[in-house]
């Protein structure tokens, strides 16, 4: 493919390279480069050339490693930072400018606005805004106000924003943060899917390594320890289980987040004190973590969608999960596991009591999740969608008037 994207005035042209056309992919932070696993290496086996960029990490340095994308580190505040967003976007600016890429997709609510703004500066022929998550749902006040402004922006400056939920897509129409027009989602939502050849049910010395009984039953959860994520649900519901099962055991894959919504120092020394409580900290591969557990539990407050509970139901687990939106697009209520609200420790405690209780519910749901994953999120099928989408943006044309 050759030719001309696009020319905007003083920055020259964006030119598609005689073979590949250039995508940049940006998210704020390092470890929200895990979501990108598979997806840029699928671009690449498209016909793309892609360029990640986000805060300097060590998962930024494994995708580029691994996917065999340019990966460009630009530090990124999450929190609010005038100062130093400032100095973000102009680096973000130098980037792009550098690279001249055909399409832009950025997401996380940092990376998104500047990273947009940065594109719309530059004049990317084709941005796109993809939406992870609402991170304002859980916020209140003039916070809640600027993180919901962000998103306007950033949905304005963009051509396309696809959501990786239908809750999500309902969601933001309803609030009207995105015209109707520019709203998009691949398949039946999720980013990159799930590899079901990995994630699968097994065997696993894990119990052993870790220590845990092999009679006890395991609870668990996979991802970052933080509010926001309800961990602290989480321990009261764990409290209620010990009390109908005192041998029992909460297995926490994951790691102590340090953004806005991280838990406290009391809570932090709560879990990692608990005799009865195993953290397992970040792990790379959580497969045979998966494969110690009886029940995975996400008693999120707000979501995307959440790729744990795919894993969790491809390994044959029956999920508890809350109807936040993102989460209860991840769940068949029923059938393959069960939706609880958001914060009902006592609802969410039945639901676990009842799935540990009952060893033929457990295993129906975990074969049915399993094959409803496999049927609709098999992470072939979902990068597939991904790169059909992308050869489309080449193609089609750009508004004739940009956003002011």
């Amino acid at each position: 493919m050759s030719g001309t994207v696009g020319s905007p005035a003083g920055t020259g042209s964006f030119t598609c390279s005689e073979l590949k056309p250039r995508i940049v992919i940006g998210v704020t932070s390092a470890q929200t480069c895990l979501v990108l696993k598979g997806r840029i290496r699928a671009l690449k086996d498209a016909g793309f050339d892609v360029t990640v960029v986000s805060s300097p990490g060590a998962q930024l340095e494994r995708i580029g490693e691994e996917e065999g994308g340019q990966i460009q580190p630009v530090p990124m505040e999450r929190k609010i930072a005038l100062a130093r967003d400032f100095l973000s976007l102009l680096r973000l600016y130098w980037v792009l400018r550098d690279q001249k890429p055909a399409i832009v997709e950025f997401s996380t609510p940092k990376a998104g606005l500047l990273g947009l703004v940065a594109a719309r500066l530059v004049g990317v022929p084709k941005r796109v805004y993809l939406l992870r998550g609402l991170k304002f749902e859980t916020a209140s006040g003039l916070k809640r106000l600027l993180l919901c402004g962000a998103e306007r922006l950033s949905a304005r400056l963009a051509h396309t924003v696809l959501c990786t939920s239908e809750s999500v897509r309902q969601t933001v129409l309803a609030l009207g943060i995105v015209p109707p027009v520019k709203l998009k989602m691949l398949g039946k939502g999720s980013s990159i899917g799930v590899d079901v050849g990995r994630f699968s049910p097994g065997p696993s010395d894990m119990r052993r390594e870790l220590g845990i009984p092999a009679s006890a039953r395991v609870i668990g959860f996979v991802g970052r320890l933080t509010r926001d994520k309800g961990l602290p649900e989480l321990l009261d519901v764990f409290k209620r289980i010990l009390d109908w099962d005192p041998s029992a055991i909460l297995l926490l894959v994951g790691w102590f987040d340090t953004a806005e919504d991280a838990l406290s120092v009391e809570l932090k020394s709560r879990i990692l004190s608990h005799p009865r409580i195993v953290w397992a900290g970040f792990v790379q591969d959580p497969v045979p973590y998966y494969r110690v557990m009886e029940v995975l539990v996400l008693p999120t407050l707000r979501e995307g969608f959440p790729n744990t509970i795919l894993e969790a139901s491809a390994m044959g687990l029956p999920v508890v999960a809350t109807t936040a939106t993102g989460s209860r697009d991840a769940v068949v209520p029923g059938v393959t596991g069960i939706l609880v609200a958001p914060g009902d420790v006592n609802a969410m405690s039945e639901a676990v009591l009842r799935l540990l209780e009952n060893n033929a519910l457990r295993r129906q749901m975990g074969a049915a999740g399993r094959e409803w994953v496999s049927q609709n999120f098999a992470s072939q099928k979902i990068l597939a969608l991904n790169a059909e989408f992308f050869k489309s943006q080449l193609v089609s044309p750009a508004p004739a008037r940009e956003p002011r």
